[in-house]
């Protein structure tokens, strides 16, 4: 087994037992959903509020784990999957961050959630771009456009550009701490403007061609 596969497995199951730790400390209603101002807005029974998380990230994880295997590309999946396996470490982790996040808010800690987020969705968004620039073309991983799907030298640049717009993104979205009202929309704005501008692109480079 890789040493990733222990790794990635190790983060999951972090998530089980950090739920498991502080599950009797936990009020019987847990919150488990947050506005964009950060205020709670939705609340679960404590069983599902704490352990539906930690489950949703294993089917999240086995998925992450099958697409290697049946992508019909999966050739050029192994060129990069050293890569792939960074990103799905960096995502588990996310995930950790997050849940930790939550079940400390539920313990009574107060905190604005958003805020605290900022910081790991930069990580995270930073590991897409570093990502999308070791990307080959396959159908399930990177940015997908009947376009880049078409041809090796679409996908190429389109990624390289993907790549280097989600890592400015990443620097964007730390701003949001700095303007704690508009923090939704450092995370937001950067994010779909990446994706906006790569697709585009995608199909401008595909014309020339």
């Amino acid at each position: 087994m890789r040493i990733t596969i222990v790794l990635m497995l190790a983060l999951v199951l972090l998530l089980f037992v950090a739920s498991a730790l502080v599950y009797a400390r936990l009020p019987p209603m847990v919150a488990s959903h947050w506005d964009a101002a950060g205020r709670v807005n939705g609340y679960l029974p404590r069983f599902v509020g704490v352990f539906l998380f930690p489950l949703l990230t294993v089917v999240v994880l086995g998925i992450l784990l099958l697409i290697p295997v049946i992508d019909p590309l999966k050739a050029n999946i192994r060129k990069f999957l050293p890569a792939y396996d960074a990103f799905v470490i960096v995502f588990l982790a996310f995930m950790l961050y997050l849940h930790l996040l939550i079940l400390a808010w539920n313990l009574g800690i107060g905190f604005n959630l958003l805020r605290w987020l900022i910081p790991a969705f930069a990580i995270l968004f930073f590991a897409v771009g570093a990502l999308c620039e070791r990307t080959k073309r396959n159908w399930t991983i990177g940015i997908r456009t009947p376009w880049t799907i078409s041809d090796d030298k679409v996908w190429a640049r389109t990624h390289m550009l993907g790549g280097k717009l989600f890592k400015v993104a990443a620097v964007l979205v730390l701003l949001g701490m700095f303007f704690p009202a508009y923090a939704i929309l450092f995370l937001l704005i950067p994010l779909i403007l990446a994706g906006m501008v790569s697709v585009v692109y995608s199909y401008v480079i595909f014309q020339e061609h």
